[in-house]
């Protein structure tokens, strides 16, 4: 398993992986940089780059997450959140195929391996609000905020 930190404009991201694919990917707010990126991760960090630069709305590099059963039908369920639209808990609990899972549903999204990638942060609250988020609410807004930015109508 290879591993590096990158710098983004969130914190540390650290990921880790292999010829397998892409296993994890957090963020932190401390841990050093990493002076060289193994050549299975570069791929992962170049899009990952794009993303924060507004260039990439999508990631095409291979994941290999671990988890149960449920959680990676959870995780796959994340993955088909477009970019730049939000879904509740509920929403996504009766997309899987059980509204009553919406607690199950709410844990394995809380337990997501793929920071951004697989994009937990479009899970919202029923009425809107930004629930809780593993990397921080401050972190999940900033995420909204760049995939939706508000435009300003112009007067002139």
């Amino acid at each position: 398993m290879e591993i590096t930190n990158i710098k983004t404009p969130l914190g540390i991201t650290t990921i880790m992986g292999d010829e397998n694919g892409i296993s994890v990917i957090s963020v932190s707010d401390e841990g050093e940089i990493s002076e060289q990126i193994p050549a299975v991760l570069q791929e992962a960090v170049s899009q990952l780059m794009a993303y924060f630069e507004g260039k990439r709305t999508t990631f095409d590099f291979k994941l290999n997450p671990k988890g149960t059963e449920f959680q990676q039908k959870v995780w796959n369920g994340l993955l088909e959140i477009p970019f730049g639209k939000t879904i509740s808990y509920l929403e996504l609990s009766k997309k899987l195929g059980d509204v009553k899972a919406i607690r199950a549903v709410a844990s394995a999204n809380g337990k997501n391996p793929l920071w951004i990638v697989v994009p937990c942060h479009r899970v919202i609250g029923t009425d809107g609000s930004l629930t809780g988020y593993a990397g921080g609410l401050w972190r999940k807004k900033w995420l909204l905020e760049h995939e939706n930015p508000t435009t300003q109508q112009s007067l002139f």
